[in-house]
């Protein structure tokens, strides 16, 4: 059984938002941090947004600061990934992951050890 599955990419208009969740094992989502990844062609994976299992605590990469926001929803055992102002740079397989227990940091991809299969965002101009 997967313990993390993302949900909700698609083709998106430029300027359009998106909504992606990650649906997590009971056991990830009250224990441990989870993050938000993506990846484009040929470049490396690039950290999104993350979020801490205690007080909800939120973090955003730089490129979607200000345009993007995460929750967690504790009755479906999700974490919310939300971006506005979607432009062409935006598309990218998204995925999420479970933060490793007791890791400090939390935006680098070795930060993370279970990842979701992922899902693709195409952002058309």
């Amino acid at each position: 059984q997967a313990q993390l599955v993302e949900s909700g990419g698609g083709l998106v208009p430029s300027g359009g938002s998106l909504r992606l969740s990650c649906a997590a094992s009971e056991h990830i989502f009250n224990n441990s941090p989870i993050g938000w990844f993506r990846q484009a062609p040929g470049k490396e994976r690039e950290f999104v947004a993350s979020i801490t299992s205690q007080f909800d605590l939120t973090y955003f990469g730089d490129s979607v600061k200000g345009r993007a926001s995460i929750w967690r929803d504790t009755a479906k055992l999700s974490v919310t990934l939300q971006m506005s102002g979607l432009k062409s740079d935006d598309t990218a397989v998204y995925y999420c992951a479970r933060r490793i227990p007791g890791k400090y940091g939390g935006m680098r991809p070795d930060d993370y050890d279970i990842w979701g299969q992922g899902t693709q965002v195409t952002v058309s101009s």
